[in-house]
């Protein structure tokens, strides 16, 4: 089943292209990763999708629902379903990895937070960078 379906989708700032025509299927259960140099647009896919910039050209759908198409009426962010997280500015450069993890169970007892912090990381593959901080991480 596809749950995220880019169709000719392309974004403009001013006149720098960012996205080009970009059609993407993801499939439930299926692992994407967008790659290539700063500025390429792989931010502003992931905003599109998410609905934080409007689309300009294309559409998107998401779990087979149209949420976005060029001209017609859209989906809001709050009803799409989708989670997005920057890179670095939803993280504390001063906080390793599991702290950022933790921050938001500060009214759980602190073993159970170390835990509970770790238990995420481990559902992500990233219990190897829980001592790391932000800014060694891309």
């Amino acid at each position: 089943m596809t749950v995220l379906d880019l169709r000719h989708v392309s974004h403009a700032y001013g006149s720098l292209k960012a996205v080009d025509d970009i059609s993407l299927s993801v499939e439930a259960g299926e692992i994407v990763s967008l790659m290539g140099p700063s500025g390429c647009g792989k931010s502003t896919l992931l905003r599109l999708a998410a609905g934080l910039e409007p689309l300009q050209a294309g559409e998107i759908l998401i779990d087979g629902r149209r949420v976005a198409a060029a001209g017609k009426e859209t989906v809001p962010p709050d009803k799409r379903g989708i989670g997005f997280m920057f890179q670095d500015y939803a993280l504390f450069p001063h906080l390793s990895v599991v702290e950022n993890v933790a921050f938001g169970l500060h009214d759980t007892p602190k073993a159970r937070r170390a835990a509970t912090a770790m238990a995420a990381l481990e559902r992500v593959n990233m219990t190897g960078y829980a001592d790391a901080y932000p800014h060694t991480l891309s």
